[in-house]
């Protein structure tokens, strides 16, 4: 869950390790994943306690609740990825752990556990749809083993995939509001082209200021989304609408546009109104779904400015027709092999060892509690090792903001289950309390702690509709368990350098700069592979700043691991920058300036002096 954080001036005075934990997004409310909230976890429980099936509707509760942490705005075919695969990973773990929670006492079922933590860490390192589906193996293993006495093994799978297909099949189905008077089809892929079309016209507004940098920061990040969104399974090569046609089109028109802004960004120089005022246009076509219309032409005093004018000229025409039936180049992912790399990688063995050595020690030391009734006698320990999970997961933040916020999410949520468990009627009342924080959990994932409280009161609920007591001290002191374990594992030596994760992101992003940057200085002629290199550059950057950030958040101890990384990274995007503007420039001239060959230059030998060879480069630049 990568978040932009709101920063105010008191969180800025804290350390880094604390400020993070004050710091949450903010955005409109996404009334659409509300909706699909409210209509998945409580309707199936309510439905399985109809039925007599009480423990396959808790099951499939928790399937939708899952999914529904998943569900974030995109494109309706992106989703089917999403959603899908961790709930396919989810129902393979409650089966594999409801087995072994039957036929293994607690040693081998610990050894297996922590095999399941280590394979789960390492494919986690693919990206974040591998990380969820991480998790959801890890969540339902430890449910299904500690959890004797319910429904068999497929059974409670098939309820676990039919509660998460249930959530996927709402998101699939019904429209966004304010949505239904026309396509609603593809109103989550529109919606992110035009953000691209309106950061665009952001970026071209900062040029030769300030915020330039930070807008350029935000174009990556909207065309990011815009890639995931047109992103997707397809049983074909090619679009098979005209709509669909229509905004892949619209996105491919939007790649130049963004070419000639970061030129013209870079060139420090500021630009009149009028050359933003077209993507602005562009962007309300999207959303609209209309045509382009009548653009102004900025003037074409300079390369970049000219190469915008073409851009636009071709955008417009785009917009205009819907769109060539040929196959989209979104970007260029690692595909099966590169996903082989991260797992086996530095960082893949890393987080794995970390996430087995956690998950392994929580689950038996949950199951040395449960058998000495150290809370009293209840017949389940999955909550130790659940919460391990969550804990020792780096995408969700620094280690000790996770801490935190999980520490006091679970004691909010569970004196707030305690108050309304006492009041509320068992179990009308407490369907309905689940349906409520169905509904609270999409605004709830803004915030860690926010969505650990609702998680909290979630779970407790279904665990008091499935027959069992509450029990919301056990739950609380098991937390604090889980978190001491987190905390020490997180700073214990592992094989390999601490921060293996933030340089192998950062190596990355030093691969795909150099591909672009070879790209460029060859000058094929070749548009669509250059932008997709240049989408690849941008992209692994951004991820790159996000993993240092997260490590510049954590205790000094950790943080001084990758101290330094931060400098590099800037380095890189300065070079990516400049090699976007020899690449607009060469275009338009067929030649370098002083300028661009002296800041390539520049880049390339702080990358030499940083261990780098990035000599046959600098020469031919």
């Amino acid at each position: 869950m990568n978040r932009s954080p709101v920063s105010r001036p008191a969180v800025r005075s804290l350390p880094p390790w604390l400020a993070h934990a004050f710091r949450a997004q903010r955005g409109p409310v996404p009334w659409s994943a509300v909706i699909r909230g409210t209509l998945a976890a409580g309707p199936l429980l309510l439905a399985g306690v109809l039925a007599g099936l009480t423990a396959e509707g808790v099951l499939a509760a928790i399937g939708a609740m899952l999914a529904g942490i998943n569900d974030r705005p995109g494109g309706r075919r992106a989703s089917v990825g999403r959603l899908g695969t961790p709930a396919l990973a989810g129902a393979l773990g409650l089966l594999a752990g409801t087995y072994g929670g039957q036929h293994l006492s607690a040693v081998p079922l610990t050894l297996v556990l922590t095999v399941f933590g280590l394979a789960a860490g390492s494919v986690s390192a693919i990206g974040p749809v591998a990380s969820a589906a991480g998790t959801q193996l890890l969540v339902t293993v430890a449910v299904g083993a500690g959890t004797p006495g319910g429904p068999p093994g497929w059974q409670g799978a098939l309820a676990f995939l039919a509660g998460a297909l249930w959530l996927l099949l709402l998101r699939l189905a019904l429209p966004t509001p304010g949505a239904l008077a026309g396509d609603f089809r593809f109103d989550g892929e529109r919606q992110a082209v035009a953000d691209v079309y309106d950061a665009v016209a952001a970026l071209l507004d900062a040029a030769g200021g300030d915020t330039a940098p930070a807008r350029r920061a935000a174009l990556t990040a909207a065309l990011d989304h815009a890639q995931d969104a047109l992103a997707g399974p397809r049983l074909r090569r090619h679009t098979a609408s005209a709509a669909e046609r229509r905004v892949h089109a619209q996105y491919r028109a939007a790649l130049p546009l963004a070419e000639a802004a970061t030129a013209l960004a870079w060139a420090g120089e500021p630009l009149c109104a009028r050359a933003s005022e077209g993507p602005r246009r562009l962007a309300a076509a999207v959303r609209d779904n209309t045509a382009a219309g009548p653009l102004p032409a900025p003037t074409r005093a300079a390369p970049a400015l000219r190469a915008l004018d073409d851009a636009l000229l071709r955008a417009a025409e785009a917009f205009d027709r819907a769109g060539s039936a040929r196959h989209l180049t979104l970007g260029r992912r690692g595909g099966v092999r590169g996903a082989l790399r991260a797992v086996f990688g530095t960082a893949g063995r890393e987080y794995g060892l970390r996430v087995a050595l956690c998950f392994g020690a929580g689950a038996g030391i949950a199951q040395a509690l449960h058998h000495t009734g150290w809370y009293g006698s209840h017949p389940h320990w999955y909550w130790l090792p659940l919460t391990v999970v969550f804990l020792v997961k780096p995408d969700l933040g620094p280690l000790v903001s996770r801490v935190l916020c999980r520490a006091a999410g679970t004691v909010l949520g569970a004196l707030a289950f305690a108050a309304l468990a006492a009041l509320l009627p068992d179990p009308a009342g407490l369907i309905v309390l689940v349906t409520v924080c169905g509904a609270l959990l999409p605004v709830s994932t803004r915030h860690f702690a926010a969505l650990t409280a609702v998680v909290t009161v979630f779970v407790l609920a279904l665990i008091m509709v499935g027959g069992e007591p509450q029990a919301c001290v056990g739950r609380i002191a098991e937390t604090m368990v889980a978190c001491a374990l987190v905390l020490i594992v997180g700073h214990l030596p592992m094989p390999g350098r601490h921060g293996a994760g933030v340089r192998a992101r950062l190596a990355a992003a030093g691969g795909a700069a150099h591909a672009y940057l070879v790209h460029v200085l060859a000058e094929t002629g070749d548009h669509t592979e250059r932008w997709a290199l240049r989408r690849e550059a941008y992209r692994t950057l951004a991820e790159a700043r996000t993993a240092i950030a997260v490590s510049a958040a954590e205790l000094p101890t950790l943080a001084r691991h990758t101290r330094g990384t931060d400098q590099v990274a800037a380095v890189l995007e300065r070079l990516v920058d400049t090699t976007t503007a020899c690449a607009v420039h060469l275009d338009d001239t067929g030649r370098l300036t002083p300028r661009h060959t002296g800041q390539l230059d520049s880049a390339l030998r702080e990358l030499e002096a940083g261990g780098r060879d990035w000599t046959g480069l600098r020469r031919a630049a």
